[in-house]
Parts: structure tokens; sequence; C-alpha cells
């Protein structure tokens, strides 16, 4: 690929392999590499010495920070933060001597959720929109939309609005955001945004 011909920047030695597509305004730093038949939406950050794997689909603004590995069956939907050296896995019981490329198992992060530093999702389970994994989180289940969840092995501990706020439910079940003043509902255990 000409990386002189494109709508997307990509820093000299980020290394972008044939056959994915790149989204306009998108950023590519050092030492990165972008493997085949990636989809990249437009406006991504894709920090230094991160890795996306064939096939895996991101979509607009979805910031990377340093030192990630994005593996074959990740999706990463519209608005999605990965902190600084987080993981993802991909096979259950990988073993070196035993080929499991067909394996490989699909996790999405949904719109809008937040993976803090060094946190490690195990492959297979989903993050819900608007959800906020605290740093050095080991998320080893799928994870509700607007879920707030902290520790090893990960665990529930509260409910963040879209602006990554704390929500602090009334008798009534419902919770203001101290920053956007948006409105949420929590019932059976499931949020949703009212307002």
């Amino acid at each position: 690929m000409n990386k002189n011909l494109k709508d997307f920047f990509a820093h000299e030695t980020a290394v972008i392999d044939s056959g994915s597509i790149i989204g306009k305004g998108t950023k590519i730093w050092h030492f990165s590499h972008i493997m085949k038949d990636c989809k990249i939406g437009e406006a991504c950050n894709i920090g230094q010495n991160v890795v996306i794997s064939p096939k895996v689909i991101l979509g607009r603004n979805v910031k990377i920070q340093n030192n990630v590995s994005v593996y074959t069956g990740v999706v990463c939907e519209d608005d999605v933060f990965l902190g600084p050296s987080m993981v993802f896995t991909n096979v259950i019981n990988p073993r070196s001597a035993i080929n499991r490329r067909g394996e490989y198992a699909r996790t999405i992060v949904r719109n809008g959720a937040s993976i803090g530093a060094n946190a490690t999702i195990v492959c297979g389970n989903d993050i819900g929109k608007y959800a906020f994994i605290g740093a050095g989180a080991v998320v080893t289940k799928s994870v509700s939309d607007y879920a707030l969840l902290v520790g090893n092995p990960a665990k529930q501990i509260g409910w963040v609005g879209e602006y990554g706020h704390r929500l602090k439910f009334d008798n009534n079940g419902k919770a203001i955001c101290p920053e956007s003043g948006q409105e949420y509902q929590l019932n059976n255990e499931k949020v949703i945004r009212i307002k």
C-alpha cells in the first residue's frame, strides 16, 4: 500500500498490510502494524506499538492507546476506548504446539465502552455499550450496558453514564449524570437512558 495516497495518516514506521480498509481521518502511530483484511473506521487513533490482527473490525472514533494487540475475532463498535497495554485473548485454551486458529472466539465491545489500562478481556465475553472496565480488571464474563467493573476477577460495583460518571440511583431507580444532565433508569439490573 502506498502510504502517500490516502485519506488517513500513518507514521513512516507503521506497517499496513494489503487488503485493509482504513477510514478517513484515522491516525496510525509509531511501530504499529495493521494486518490484512481489517476494517478500520473514520477518525480512529491507533497509538504506538499497536497490532491489529487480520479481519478485526473497528468502528468510527475508536481510540487505542499504546501497546495494545487487538486479535482476530474482536469487533469494536463506535467510540470505544482501549487503554494502554490492555489485553484481549482470542483462544480459551492456547497451547504452543497446537494450532487453534480456527477456534478464535468472537468478542464485541459495544458502542462507547471504555477498557482501562492493563485490563484483560477473556475472549467470548462481550462488553456492553458505555460499560467501564477499570484499570487492571480481568473480565471473565460478559458485561452489561453501562456497567462499572473492577478487580480480578472483575466484579460489577455500580453503573456509569455515557459521560463516564458513576450513576447514583434514587429510590425510584432514576439517576442524573452530573456533567451532561442525561437521565437514566435502573430496572431489574438493567440501565437505560431515558433523556
